[in-house]
């Protein structure tokens, strides 16, 4: 049972975490990798030294996981110096070029895919010979293009240009956004919002509640004229800043007063829309299994709807 993310990743099942700031550290990704996922430690806090030692305490725990280096985050080299000499085997790149990074990450023998929002940023790195790609659409929480294009459509217009591996991020939380997802030319998912309130996610117990009780149109696209441009929950703050059109350079300065504090007023609290689907807090563990059964459940029905050339 392997495909060539698994192959790439070493991971049982083809799930990532996604690298969320201060929360994709080792209880997290230990956890996600634990159930047969594969954790990715953050480097987007800044916090280089912190990074650093999480990255460490994750090889210790022999358990397959990657690093995610947001380039344009990045103070220096010194994290992608630490990463080429640690012995990490799979890295994710995201907001930036990947077009530097890649030759010394794969002369230290690692695997590298690049998030990408767009074709025209999927096929320049293709050109500049990345391993792989993590299709962000829309619909996932954090860091968004402006210009919003939706999973279900990014990943069959990426599919339709190149050949190699996809992985889907934005939207998905289960089996049902897996299934899609693979339909539409993915080799693996990458969750954020899910395992952002999954039971050992590190954050406060009132930032995974808000986003159990989401909506379907619980969340915002903030600051689309300026950067960054963010999708958060809805709150009093955020809807102030969407009402204004423009979000202050300092809006997101107490974002860890959302994760470990609980005060969901102190930033905008980033989430995917898949939070709509999201109806309670669940271990990694049942998250995973969960995923995986409803997965091969519905392929299996589709697969048998194939083989007698039925519509249902």
């Amino acid at each position: 049972m392997t495909n060539r993310v698994l192959a790439h990743t070493g991971a049982t099942y083809p799930i990532l975490q996604a690298p969320m700031g201060w929360i994709a550290r080792t209880p997290l990704a230990s956890a996600v990798s634990r159930a047969g996922g594969l954790g990715i430690i953050e480097t987007s806090s800044g916090e280089t030294e912190n990074c650093q030692a999480e990255i460490t305490k994750m090889r210790a725990t022999g358990l397959p996981f990657g690093v995610n280096l947001p380039i344009r985050f990045l103070k220096d080299d010194a994290m992608l110096k630490f990463v080429c000499a640690s012995g990490v085997k799979f890295v994710t790149t995201s907001a930036g070029s990947p077009a530097k990074f890649i030759a010394p990450l794969k002369d230290a023998g690692i695997t590298v895919y690049h998030a990408v929002p767009t074709v025209d940023a999927a096929m320049k790195c293709v050109d500049a010979g990345i391993d792989g790609l993590v299709v962000e659409g829309a619909e996932g929480g954090g860091f968004k293009n402006p210009e919003e294009v939706s999973t279900l459509v990014l990943l069959q217009a990426i599919r339709a240009r190149t050949d190699v591996p996809l992985i889907a991020a934005g939207g998905i939380c289960d089996g049902r956004g897996m299934a899609a997802a693979f339909a539409l030319g993915a080799e693996a998912v990458q969750m954020g919002t899910r395992f952002v309130s999954c039971a050992e996610s590190p954050v406060h117990a009132n930032y995974k509640q808000a986003i159990v009780d989401a909506k379907d149109t619980g969340t915002l696209v903030l600051n689309k004229k300026s950067t960054p441009c963010i999708r958060a929950l809805k709150s009093q703050r955020t809807l102030a800043i969407y009402e204004e059109g423009v979000m202050a350079p300092d809006a997101l300065k107490g974002i860890r007063g959302v994760y470990f504090e609980g005060d969901m007023e102190a930033a905008p609290a980033l989430a995917g829309q898949s939070a709509a689907l999201i109806d309670r807090v669940k271990t990694a563990q049942e998250i995973i299994d969960e995923t995986v059964a409803q997965f091969f459940e519905i392929t299996s029905r589709l697969g048998g709807l194939a083989a007698a050339r039925s519509f249902g």
